[in-house]
């Protein structure tokens, strides 16, 4: 059995499918950290953790913010099922500033399981603006 040369990647939240590309590798946020997907992995379930997804077309490569949610490895395929995925041009870095001030503020004022969502708010931000990059000001589309 010969491996396959691409995979396709699917990734969809509850409210919309975001990729379904044919693409050379994967690299996404797992439970236990990043992991990366060639074709021919061998077959796996994770839990995602709040991070930057990267994937790779030939010579341009490709970023997501995803938030929780699972992904399926299979040898030719990688579906991410995702609470929210967004694409690099789609984040408002703005918004996504004024988000992870607001969320450090309340990071600061928390304590226990409240600080455990204002740490998440801040990471999910925090990848939000690593993913959109200096290049996309605060040209980006509003958030979902």
């Amino acid at each position: 059995m010969s491996l396959p040369d691409t995979l396709t990647l699917e990734v969809v939240t509850p409210e919309r499918a975001v990729v379904k590309e044919s693409v050379a590798e994967v690299l996404l946020p797992g439970r236990e950290g990043y992991l990366g997907i060639l074709p021919g992995h061998t077959p796996l379930l994770t839990e995602l953790s709040t991070g930057a997804l990267t994937y790779r077309q030939g010579s341009q490569t490709r970023r997501l913010a995803v938030s929780g949610g699972f992904a399926e490895v299979l040898p030719d395929r990688v579906i991410v099922l995702a609470d929210c995925a967004e694409r690099a041009e789609e984040i408002d870095v703005a918004r996504a500033g004024t988000a992870l001030a607001t969320a450090e503020k309340q990071r600061a004022a928390a304590a226990g399981t409240d600080w455990e969502a204002a740490q998440q708010a801040v990471n999910r931000a925090r990848t939000r603006l690593e993913v959109a990059g200096p290049a996309h000001g605060s040209e980006g589309r509003a958030a979902h």
